[in-house]
């Protein structure tokens, strides 16, 4: 079992070890596997066809196999890296440790938004954007989005959606009104509002974190391994709870076939929801 830490908690060399084991699998071309795998599986409510990622039930199930393939690739370039977590209700400024020199870098320069500084800036030479055409070549961020701020969710706006007793509510996408799981993810009605936690913290970094290659920007493991947390403590807060729905929507739902119940394979691992719900052997959080 390994530990996953506070990237504020990370010594100096746990930090250079996590950024060579980042810039190898980048060199590997096994990085940007990932990040195509995240476009791939990213099937908004309006597309007719299976949702695993997001705007549905297993938007938690399957990031965490997500995450806990990408940690175990970054293990067998070094045995003992794993994937830290941002708290962003604590660390919420762009001069939080994160976004030092040493570590992930800091915001965009102003104009294009690129990425100057840090070891995953473009002008280094090690860590070219080659998911998307349209993504253009360098990582790009807008912290905070100064012209037009937006703000980090609060420790309060976690701990309301961590209140909730029910896991997730038909209609299983994101409209639904209430449900850890959407309070979580984020998905709402109407103007900033409507993006809430995790998709607020998207926002918030900006640039290449607003699309569905958002695993482009390392930023993205540290939030979603604290997406995952999250996930532990509203398990622990609430035990006689569990995943929704626990058996398929009937044929005549409008969500049969495309959100997954507690016992479909997850694709493309084929993995049951039902398989990880549990992470205790594998790691744990400090």
């Amino acid at each position: 079992m390994h530990t996953r830490k506070n990237q504020r908690n990370l010594t100096a060399e746990e930090k250079r070890r996590l950024v060579g084991a980042l810039l190898e699998l980048k060199r590997s071309g096994q990085y940007d596997e990932f990040v195509r795998m995240h476009d791939a599986f990213y099937v908004p409510d309006g597309q007719n066809r299976p949702r695993a990622a997001h705007m549905t039930p297993s938007f938690f199930p399957w990031h965490r196999r997500y995450l806990l393939e990408f940690e175990r690739a970054l293990q067998r370039i070094d045995p003992d890296v794993t994937v830290p977590y941002w708290d962003w209700t604590a660390d919420r400024a762009p001069g939080a440790s994160l976004w030092a020199d040493d570590f992930l870098g800091g915001t965009g320069r102003f104009g294009d938004r690129q990425v100057m500084t840090g070891p995953f800036a473009y002008r280094n030479g090690n860590w070219r954007i080659t998911s998307r055409i349209t993504d253009g070549k360098y990582l790009t961020r807008d912290l905070g989005r100064p012209s037009d701020p937006v703000h980090l969710p609060t420790a309060g706006e976690v701990r309301r959606a961590l209140a909730d007793p029910v896991y997730d509510t038909a209609p299983w996408d994101s409209t639904a009104r209430t449900g850890f799981r959407n309070s979580i993810e984020g998905w709402s009605a109407g103007g900033e509002e409507r993006w809430r936690n995790h998709n607020r913290v998207h926002r918030w970094v900006g640039g290449l974190m607003l699309g569905a290659t958002s695993p482009n920007d390392p930023v993205f493991w540290l939030h979603h391994a604290f997406i995952d947390l999250l996930w532990d403590r509203w398990q622990r807060a609430h035990p006689r709870s569990g995943y929704l729905p626990r058996t398929p929507p009937a044929g005549s739902d409008p969500q049969a076939g495309r959100v997954f119940a507690l016992h479909d394979p997850l694709p493309p691992w084929e993995v049951r929801p039902a398989e990880l719900l549990d992470h205790s052997r594998v790691y744990r959080y400090v």
